[in-house]
């Protein structure tokens, strides 16, 4: 689970299952020895609790059963489990146009910034952008660069999602999505992100310092982000950072590794 309302509901679980004489489910979902009282039976919240518990026993059919009962009655964390189990294969057949369904389900939500269901709609956004940069081969859903960009505003105007507003700036720095290319705009995009720990962001938004001149700064900030960087992202962010490593003086490299360790230090 990678939302901080799922962990706690894990949490919950947890705590429930030792408080409440909650057990480990092993029959079928949604039994009502397992969940509890016909009351707590109907709360989406506990049917979701019960979801999550079978989730982590590895008993995903059974998750997947008590996440639809608590999707379909309003639990707005059951249906963004399912589309991420659909999206990425996870106890059920991949299936993204599902997936893509459950999502603009979730963004379709009238969620103020800073309520507990935020993060959700957050994600949900960020996903239907990447959908719909690409599209899914064999269904409605079409290459669309446009309504990318809208997707990737909202999430990261609305919500500040850090993956949103790195998007938004790449796509200011290149003109895509029906925006006009500008290194201002993206600098100002790639901050915002960079500021909250995104590597991807930091390396890029380095690279657009070390470019207009700023060696020794550019350089640190790229230096720190592939030390922080995600796996996936180390590859493109170690081509970026050696390319201008080899450009630097030498009194510029050392000044820079030593400001990177700084800067992680302040991460820290």
């Amino acid at each position: 689970m990678t939302l901080g309302e799922v962990v706690r509901a894990g949490i919950v679980c947890t705590v429930a299952a030792g408080t409440l004489g909650f057990a480990a489910p092993r029959a079928h979902a949604l039994d009502q020895s397992i969940i509890g009282s016909p009351e707590e039976k109907r709360s989406p919240w506990a049917v979701f609790r019960f979801g999550f518990t079978a989730y982590q026993s590895g008993q995903k059919e059974q998750a997947v059963e008590a996440y639809r009962y608590a999707a379909d009655n309003g639990q707005l964390g059951a249906r963004w489990k399912l589309a991420r189990m659909y999206a990425e294969g996870d106890g059920v057949t991949r299936n993204d146009y599902e997936a893509f369904k459950f999502f603009q389900e979730i963004a379709a939500q009238d969620v103020e910034p800073g309520s507990p269901d935020e993060s959700y709609v957050s994600d949900a956004l960020v996903a239907l952008a990447g959908y719909a940069r690409t599209g899914i081969p064999g269904t409605p859903v079409h290459a669309n660069a446009a309504a990318a960009q809208e997707y990737y505003m909202r999430a990261a105007a609305n919500y500040r999602n850090p993956n949103a507003q790195f998007e938004i700036g790449k796509m200011f720095l290149k003109g895509e999505g029906g925006v006009k290319a500008s290194v201002q705009q993206a600098g100002r995009w790639l901050q915002l992100a960079a500021e909250k720990g995104h590597a991807g962001a930091q390396a890029t938004l380095g690279n657009l310092l070390f470019q207009s001149g700023k060696a020794v700064r550019g350089l640190a900030m790229m230096t720190a982000a592939l030390e922080r960087a995600q796996p996936s992202d180390k590859q493109w962010i170690r081509g970026m950072q050696e390319e201008a490593f080899a450009l630097a003086g030498e009194a510029d490299r050392r000044t820079a590794i030593a400001l990177a360790q700084d800067i992680l230090g302040q991460a820290n």
